[in-house]
């Protein structure tokens, strides 16, 4: 097993790049698209079999609010993934065996925390979010429901960060695809034949995100290799706890931030009613196919980064970013000209609402043709994160994404009250963080920083 690990790493740090990159990159996009499956099916047999109201409260300011927090900590814990990727190329076993531990002791005890938040707080959260009264005791119950759930969830990405940071990138796939199948199965059990309502959802992705967390903790306490997990050595080494952390947090920070800014314009969204929230969830849907692919690339390059700094092949590093960027910019377009051409058939999906339909149209041809200018964001931001270099990202993406959208949202949007002013926000903030990155990372010298601190 030991051999069969290090030939994985092996691939990210010799042979050809783009090979290697491809290799990496499908498992990711394949797992991050039955992620978005998992909550795809959750708004259609809502929207479905319940209704447009219990889509809004599935969909809308509740998701929101629980990728708030799941995203802060999926941000934290990169810091685990870049760590276990560096000391994995430099071959340190026992730090990498050390850092798995502490990894999987920072996801019991934030689970713990989220879990005690989102029980404590969710309808305050709500209320202050402008939630449409119809909408808000549905969307209490699914946020209360789900964060009991919360613990699992984290584990599971924990574990598949710790599997990908060696280079295996096909198992957690393999997870992500049977607990997708449990939770499509207990769906149209919970909803559609017991009728549970939103209820039945909320257990439904509860129970399978435990599948999926059983299933990672089993494949890393039965592995050979250095990151091997023994149960009763979870605990934190503290000097590992603040690597990760310093690596982390920034990412944590920066996933924040875009939850904050999101919050702000589901909230400018909430005042135009019922039928744009609809319009807005159903529009999210689609546009996650966007999302997902640009996050695989990153997590891709980052992965990438880590293994062949760790291992001291700079050069490899700088000529996998040309690849990687002009992997996105190709997938990028080819994106937009799919989701521009079947629009109305991809909204139909989700609801036969007419009104629905046009509202998200007009979010469509204002967002979807400029994908292409976010992509330096996300390969260059997970380049460097992956050399270790983590706070210039964060601040970039925060004052370029984060702080100007919420400036055009409460300055521009009053001005001009249209929901294709609240859409422009997204192409305008991507092309101005696109053009910071290009700066930074031509002319920042952070590669030779991240080695004087390795």
């Amino acid at each position: 097993m030991k051999v069969h690990s290090h030939q994985v790493s092996n691939r990210i740090t010799e042979g050809v790049i783009w090979k290697q990159l491809l290799f990496f990159f499908f498992p990711i996009l394949f797992g991050t698209f039955f992620q978005q499956l998992y909550n795809t099916t959750d708004a259609v047999i809502v929207g479905k079999f319940v209704g447009k109201e219990a889509l809004a409260a599935v969909g809308g300011p509740a998701a929101t609010l629980i990728n708030l927090l799941i995203g802060f900590f999926t941000g934290l814990s990169s810091g685990a993934t870049v760590i276990i990727s560096q000391y994995y190329g430099a071959k340190k076993e026992e730090d990498v065996k050390n850092t798995v531990h502490t990894a999987m002791a920072l996801s019991i005890a934030g689970g713990a925390l989220i879990m005690v938040l989102g029980l404590l707080f969710s309808k305050l959260a709500l209320q202050a979010m402008n939630t449409p009264e119809e909408i808000l005791k549905l969307s209490v119950v699914y946020m209360r429901i789900y964060f009991i759930g919360v613990i699992p969830s984290l584990i599971y990405n924990m574990g598949s960060g710790i599997l990908r940071a060696v280079g295996d990138s096909k198992r957690p796939l393999y997870f992500l695809i049977l607990s997708c199948i449990a939770n499509i199965i207990l769906d149209i059990l919970f909803v559609t034949i017991l009728e549970m309502g939103v209820v039945g959802v909320a257990a439904a992705t509860a129970l399978s995100q435990l599948i999926s967390a059983f299933m990672v903790i089993v494949t890393l306490v039965r592995t050979e290799d250095s990151y091997r997990l023994y149960i009763k050595q979870i605990r934190f080494t503290m000097p590992l706890l603040h690597k990760i952390v310093r690596i982390g947090l920034p990412a944590g920070v920066q996933s924040a931030m875009y939850s904050v800014s999101n919050l702000i314009i589901q909230s400018s969204i909430n005042a135009f009613g019922t039928d744009t929230v609809a319009a807005w969830t159903a529009y999210g849907k689609i546009d996650g196919i966007f999302w997902m692919i640009m996050g695989a690339y990153g997590v891709s390059i980052t992965t990438f980064a880590g293994q062949n700094f760790g291992a001291g092949k700079y050069d490899r590093i700088r000529k996998s970013v040309r690849i990687c960027l002009g992997m996105a910019a190709f997938t990028s377009m080819l994106l937009s000209v799919i989701v521009l051409t079947g629009g109305g058939l991809f909204f139909r999906l989700f609801t036969d609402d007419l009104d629905v339909v046009a509202i998200g149209l007009g979010m469509m041809r204002v967002i979807s043709p400029s994908y292409v200018t976010y992509i330096c964001i996300e390969i260059l931001g997970g380049t460097t994160r992956g050399c270790g270099d983590a706070i210039p990202p964060m601040l970039m993406t925060c004052v370029g994404i984060c702080v100007l959208r919420v400036v055009w949202i409460l300055t521009a949007v009053p001005l001009r009250p249209e929901i294709s002013t609240v859409a422009f926000s997204y192409p305008m903030t991507w092309t101005a963080t696109s053009l910071l990155f290009i700066i930074y990372y031509l002319r920042g010298n952070w590669l030779k920083r991240c080695r004087g601190i390795a």
